[in-house]
C-alpha cells in the first residue's frame, strides 16, 4: 500500500481521539537539530469542535487485537487496514514539519499482536526522530496499557507528553465493552508515568543536564455517552485523577454511534454534554471547586440551560451577594462571570482603595452575569436587586426577613425560572 493511501486511512482513523492538546512542553532546539517544542513554537489551530489540528495526529496502525465495542478499530469492524513502517512516520513528519504543515506529532496506534510489539514500534519510530533525524519538536504518545514497564519508561524520555486512556469511567463498563482490558493495566502505567516525572524533577534539580522524562506532563481520555454514567461519576473520576496521578487534562470525547450494538446507544450524546464536563473540569482546575458541590445525588447531571459554575451560584444564593472590597479572592473567584484574571485585578485594585462599579468597567470585567451576585460598597448594580422577584425570596427565606416567610413548594421557582432571571428575560 502506497503511503499516502496509510495516510489517508490511518488519520482518519486517529480523529476520535480528542486528547492532542500541545501545550506545556519547553523542549528547546539543539545545534543541528530541527524543530522547536516550546510554547512559542507550538500553533494552537482549533477545528470547529474545539479539537487541536496543529499536530500531525496518525496511529501507527489500526489494526488491533482486542474487539472494544465502543471502538470503531476493533477488531471485528468491517473497516479499511492499514500500518506504518517506523520509517514511513518519521519521514512524515519530518516532511510535514519542514512544509510548515505541521508543528509536532500526536501518534497513538490500536494493539497489533500484543501491547509490548505495539510499544517496541512506537518507540523505534520516535527513536528516529529524535535521534536520527535531530527533531526537538513537539511529540505526544500514546503509552498501551499492558505494556512492560521498561517501554513506558524508554517512552516518556522520547516525548513531551504522555498519555494513557482510561477509556470509559468505570470498571463495570469496561468489563462489558472491552473485557480484553482491564482497570488494573490502565491504571499501572499512569502510575509509573506520574512517579518517573517527580523523579526527573528531583534528578534535574540536582543536575540540570539531566534527561526531561515528559515535560509536558500525562493526560488521559475517556468516553461519554456511551455508557451510563452520570456527570457526578465522571466528575468525581476526574477529580481522583488529577489528585491521585497528577494529570495535566482530562479530555473527554462524545461517543460516536458504531454498528449495531444493542447495549450501545443508538444516537450519539449532546456534544454540549461533553461541553458542560470541560467547563466543570476547569472549575476543578483553576477554581478550586471539588466535584461534590458541583453535582451531588439530587443533582448527579449538568443543566443544559445553563453552565456549572451558574448553576452552584443558583444553589447557593445564600452565599450571595458578594461584597468586592471584602470578600477573599477565593469567594470572588466563585462569582459567576468572574474569571482568575479579573479576580486577581480586583484584589490587587482594591488595595488602594474601595472599588465601585464604575471601577469595574474601567478594568474591563464584564458585569453580564456578575452583577446578578456582587455589591461594591453595600450597593448593588443599577438596583439589579429590586428585578430579583425569584431570586432575592431564597436568599430571604431562611432569614425570617419581614414579608418573606418559609417558601412553600408551589412558590419555588424552577431552574428554569432562576435562569431567565439572570440572563434578564423576566
Amino acid at each position: 500500500m502506497e503511503v499516502m493511501e496509510k495516510l489517508r486511512i490511518l488519520t482518519d482513523a486517529a480523529k476520535y481521539d480528542a486528547s492532542c492538546s500541545s501545550s506545556g512542553s519547553d523542549r528547546k532546539n539543539t545545534p543541528g537539530g530541527i524543530g522547536s517544542g516550546a510554547a512559542a513554537g507550538i500553533c494552537h489551530s482549533f477545528s470547529g469542535d474545539g479539537r487541536c489540528i496543529s499536530l500531525l495526529k496518525i496511529l501507527l496502525t489500526n489494526y488491533c487485537i482486542y474487539d472494544c465495542q465502543y471502538c470503531i478499530n476493533r477488531s471485528s469492524n468491517d473497516v479499511e487496514r492499514a500500518a506504518f513502517t517506523p520509517r514511513e512516520i518519521a519521514n512524515l513528519t519530518i516532511e510535514f514539519y519542514k512544509r510548515n504543515y505541521i508543528e509536532g506529532l500526536f501518534l497513538s496506534s490500536a494493539v497489533i499482536k500484543n501491547p509490548d510489539y505495539t510499544m517496541e514500534l512506537i518507540i523505534e519510530a520516535l527513536s528516529l526522530l529524535r535521534y536520527e533525524y535531530k527533531f526537538n519538536g513537539y511529540i505526544h504518545a500514546k503509552a498501551i496499557p499492558g505494556a512492560s514497564e521498561e517501554l513506558v519508561r524508554q517512552l516518556g524520555f522520547l516525548c513531551d507528553r504522555v498519555s494513557v486512556n482510561i477509556e470509559l469511567p468505570s470498571s463495570q463498563s469496561l468489563k462489558t465493552f472491552a473485557p480484553q482490558k482491564t482497570k488494573e493495566n490502565i491504571l499501572k502505567p499512569m502510575k509509573q508515568i506520574k512517579g518517573s516525572i517527580s523523579q526527573s524533577k528531583q534528578e534535574l534539580a540536582v543536575y540540570r543536564h539531566a534527561p526531561v522524562y515528559a515535560p509536558a506532563g500525562q493526560s488521559t481520555q475517556m468516553i461519554i455517552g456511551a455508557t451510563p454514567e452520570t456527570d457526578r461519576k465522571i466528575l468525581t473520576l476526574t477529580e481522583n485523577l488529577y489528585d491521585r496521578f497528577k494529570l495535566k487534562r482530562v479530555f473527554y470525547s462524545a461517543y460516536i454511534p458504531l454498528g449495531k450494538n444493542p447495549l450501545l446507544p443508538t444516537t450519539a450524546p449532546p456534544l454540549l454534554r461533553e461541553h458542560r464536563l470541560y467547563q466543570a473540569d476547569w472549575l476543578l482546575r483553576y477554581y478550586d471547586f471539588r466535584a461534590e458541590e458541583l453535582l451531588d445525588e439530587a443533582n448527579p447531571n449538568f443543566s443544559n440551560l445553563i453552565d456549572p459554575k451558574c448553576e452552584w451560584a443558583l444553589r447557593h444564593m445564600e452565599l450571595f451577594p458578594v461584597e468586592i472590597n471584602s470578600a477573599p479572592y477565593q469567594m470572588i473567584l466563585r462569582v459567576p462571570g468572574i474569571g482568575v484574571r479579573s479576580a486577581l485585578k480586583i484584589v490587587k485594585a482594591r488595595r488602594t482603595g474601595r472599588l465601585s462599579f464604575d471601577d469595574l468597567k474601567k478594568m474591563r470585567i464584564s458585569m453580564k452575569r456578575a452583577k446578578y451576585f456582587i455589591v461594591a460598597n453595600g450597593k448593588t448594580f443599577q438596583n439589579i436587586w429590586l428585578r430579583q422577584e425569584l431570586i432575592k425570596p431564597m436568599m430571604l427565606a431562611d432569614s425570617g426577613a419581614a414579608g418573606y416567610g418559609q417558601l412553600s413548594l408551589l412558590d419555588e421557582p424552577t431552574m428554569e425560572d432562576r435562569v431567565k432571571c439572570l440572563t434578564g428575560e423576566m
